[in-house]
C-alpha cells in the first residue's frame, strides 16, 4: 500500500524566498514592480523581516564575489546586514511601506491664492546605478473652493514617501505632482526640482557643480503665464 504522503501547501512554502512570493503575488494581480513602484499592498505582516534576512545574504553574496574577506576584516564583518537594512528600512522605504496618513479638510475659508511649500530637502537613488540624488523641491497650489486642504509638513511626507525609491527625477516629479493632484484636487499645480545626482558626480564625469532641475505645470499653472511667472519668480533658489 502506497503512504499517503502529509506535506501539504505550507510546508512547500517554507522553501520558497519570501521575495518569490511577493513577486508571484504582484504577478498575479497583473501589476508593475519596477524600481520607482510601490509594492506594499502585496507584502504580508512579518515578510519585510525576511525579506531583510534574504537580502543579507545576497548581499554576502556580492561581498565574496567582490573578494572582500567580511571573516577578517574588522570593518566589513556586518556590512551586508548594514546594507540591506540601509535598503529596505531607509533609502528604498518608499517601495514597501504605505502612503503617510494624510488628513484632508474642506476649504472652508474658500482659500484661492497662491501658497508656495519649500524647499523641501529630498533624498533618492538613482535607479541606473543606485547612487544617491539630493535636492530640493518647491511645490506651488492654487486652491479652489472645493480643494482638500492638507497640513504643510504632509507635503514634506508624501515627497518622502515618493523618493524614497530608486527614481528617475523626471518621473519622480510626476509621480509626485499625480499623488498630490489626487489627494487635493486644486485648480493648479506646480512642482519644480532640483537635485544633484551622484552618479554624475561620484562616477563617470565626476563633476561636482552640475545639478538637474525639472519641473511639472498642471492646471492654471499650465494656461496662465502670468501666475507661473510668479510662481518661478518666488523660489528662493541659490546658485
Amino acid at each position: 500500500m502506497k503512504k499517503k504522503s502529509t506535506m501539504n501547501t505550507t510546508d512547500a512554502d517554507q522553501g520558497t524566498p519570501v521575495s518569490v512570493k511577493i513577486r508571484e503575488r504582484i504577478q498575479a494581480a497583473r501589476k508593475r514592480f519596477h524600481a520607482n513602484d510601490n509594492i506594499a499592498q502585496f507584502v504580508e505582516p512579518g515578510e519585510l523581516e525576511q525579506l531583510l534576512d534574504e537580502v543579507e545574504v545576497k548581499m554576502k553574496g556580492v561581498l565574496d564575489s567582490l573578494v572582500i574577506d567580511t571573516v577578517n576584516d574588522h570593518n566589513t564583518g556586518n556590512t551586508a546586514r548594514r546594507v540591506a537594512k540601509m535598503y529596505l528600512q531607509e533609502v528604498f522605504r518608499g517601495r514597501y511601506v504605505t502612503g503617510p496618513a494624510i488628513t484632508e479638510f474642506p476649504n472652508v475659508g474658500h482659500l484661492n491664492e497662491l501658497m508656495i511649500v519649500g524647499p523641501i530637502t529630498v533624498r533618492s537613488a538613482c535607479s541606473h546605478h543606485f547612487c544617491p540624488v539630493i535636492g530640493k523641491i518647491w511645490i506651488g497650489v492654487m486652491p479652489n473652493e472645493h480643494t482638500n486642504v492638507i497640513g504643510l509638513s504632509k507635503y514634506a511626507r508624501l515627497a518622502e514617501w515618493i523618493m524614497g525609491r530608486p527614481q528617475i527625477q523626471e518621473e519622480a516629479v510626476v509621480q509626485l505632482a499625480d499623488l498630490i493632484q489626487e489627494k487635493t484636487q486644486p485648480d493648479g499645480l506646480a512642482i519644480v526640482m532640483e537635485a544633484s545626482h551622484y552618479c554624475m558626480a561620484w562616477r563617470g564625469v565626476k563633476d561636482m557643480d552640475s545639478k538637474m532641475i525639472n519641473s511639472v505645470m498642471r492646471g492654471v499653472f499650465l494656461k496662465d503665464s502670468n501666475l507661473r511667472r510668479e510662481f518661478l519668480s518666488l523660489i528662493p533658489r541659490k546658485g
